[in-house]
This record gives C-alpha cells, structure tokens and sequence, in this order.
C-alpha cells in the first residue's frame, strides 16, 4: 500500500510543480508584454519622471505632503513675473521663458527634509539664484534674500549662503516640468534647510540688509536659520535584497531536476516507505 501511495505522490508533486511553473510562466509573460503594448493613441513621452539619477535611487514627485498655507497655486503662465527688488542698482523683471531660457541651468540631487518628519530625494534642475540676482547688481550693504510667494508666503536666507551653495530655483523635478501642486513655475532648492525654507510659487526676490527678516512659520516660532543635520545614511548595512526576477528561472531548474530525476529521487523514499 505504502508503494502504490509513493507512486502517487510522486505523480501529484511533478503535476503540481509543472502546473505551478506554466502559472509562474504565463504571469511573467503577461508582464513583459504589458511593457511593450503599444496604444492606438500616441503618447507624449517629451516628459517622463525618472527614478535613479547617476546610480542614485529617486523619490517619487507624488510622496510630498501637501502643506502649504492656502493649498496648491495655479499661476498663468503668460502673466507670470519673477521680479528681483530690494538692495540693487536695477530692478529685474523676468518673465518665465527669460529666466529657463536666458540663464545657464543646473541638476543636483537634494534631499529635502520636512519638519514633519518625512524627506524625499529628488533630482532638481533649475537656475541658481545668484545668476539671477547678480544682474540687477547687488548693493553693498545687501546681507538677505527674501523670497515671496503667489499665495503670500515667505523666508529669507543669508545672501552669502545662497552664493556660496549656489541655491538654486527648480522648475523641474525628476526630469518633469514642476507641478502645481509642487511650486510651478519655481520652487527653491535649499538644501541643507528644512523644508519650510523650500518655498513655492516664487514671484518676488529681493534683497535686504534685514537679517533678522522672519517669514510666515518662522514669524511664530520656527528658527530662522533652518539648519538641519540630515539623518545618517545606513543603506551600506543594510541585507542586500534578493533580485526577484531569479526566483522562475531557479523554479524551473528545480522542476526540470525533478523530473528529469525522479526515479532516483523516489526510489530512496520508496525503500524508506517498505522499511516502515
């Protein structure tokens, strides 16, 4: 009895691996051709978000949180000004062609760091600031920057660390026009400061000798300076994950030396059932 019930078994475990790996197959196929199906409609491909910039994995532009004070801004694009006021021999008025296509731009990866607690690794390209305020010709006793927003917002920044670092506006993130909801036409790249010194929907930039200047959150408690220390970068020890697309080929070799060797296999489990 105990032979004929190892034959059996024997014959419910190649048809179920069998079965198990043609499931697997098919899975993986449906996949790969997903990959290529094509639609009857083309496709603007002129923007496509990227997720690794030189070897560096990217945060995806939608894990932000929506945090701004009168919630996202939609600017027309054909009435917008980007004006640099202040402490300047001349006053700038740029309209968004003249800053993206009069100034030389940049790419960085930068972390930003919310005092919510929650960050994101992004490839920003942009302008920097000091291209953009060097032109109107900055005036000696200058020492800020204050940036102001479309919905009313504002910070400012020491003069010196925006040329020294040179911050950068965005007006793309990940390889795609900035949306919305993420500061367009331009939102500011400063890094190594929360993230409430990131302001959007930049539209005036001026330059002050007012260095305790305080702007929306930091008017009511929030440190003016910014600094931050980013968290400490552990991937280096982290357990190496197992690259997925190796568990269906080391599924069919398995299922193959099955069958291929199934008499010696069951043979020994054969002998063990008579000894029982």
């Amino acid at each position: 009895m105990s032979y004929y019930w190892g034959i059996c078994l024997k014959h419910r475990l190649i048809l179920a691996l069998l079965i198990l790996g043609i499931i697997l197959s098919v899975a993986v196929n449906t996949q790969i051709g997903m990959l290529y199906a094509t639609d009857t409609e083309p496709t603007d491909l002129s923007e496509v978000e990227i997720t690794e910039y030189e070897g560096e994995d990217l945060s995806s532009i939608d894990v932000f949180t929506e945090n701004s004070i009168k919630g996202p801004q939609y600017i027309d694009i054909e009435t917008y000004r980007l004006n640099i006021t202040g402490l300047v021999d001349n006053n700038l008025t740029y309209t968004y062609d003249d800053v993206i296509s009069n100034h030389q731009s940049y790419k960085k990866v930068v972390t930003i760091y919310c005092v919510e607690g929650w960050s994101a690794t992004i490839l920003w390209e942009g302008v920097t600031v000091k291209d953009l305020i060097e032109q109107a010709e900055i005036g000696p006793n200058a020492n800020t920057v204050i940036f102001y927003a479309y919905d009313g917002y504002s910070t400012s920044l020491p003069l010196d660390y925006i040329i020294e670092n040179n911050i950068m506006i965005a007006y793309k993130m990940n390889n795609v026009t900035l949306p919305p909801e993420r500061g367009y036409p331009f939102e500011l790249v400063a890094e190594s400061k929360w993230g409430y010194k990131w302001i959007k929907w930049i539209t005036s930039i001026e330059l002050s000798d007012d260095d305790t200047y305080k702007g929306f959150w930091e008017s009511i408690g929030w440190p003016n300076d910014g600094n931050i220390t980013p968290p400490v970068d552990n991937t280096d020890n982290r357990i190496p994950e197992f690259p997925l697309w190796i568990i269906l080929p080391l599924f069919l070799v398995a299922t193959l030396f099955v069958v291929a060797f199934r008499k010696r296999l069951f043979k020994g489990f054969k002998q063990g059932e008579q000894r029982d």
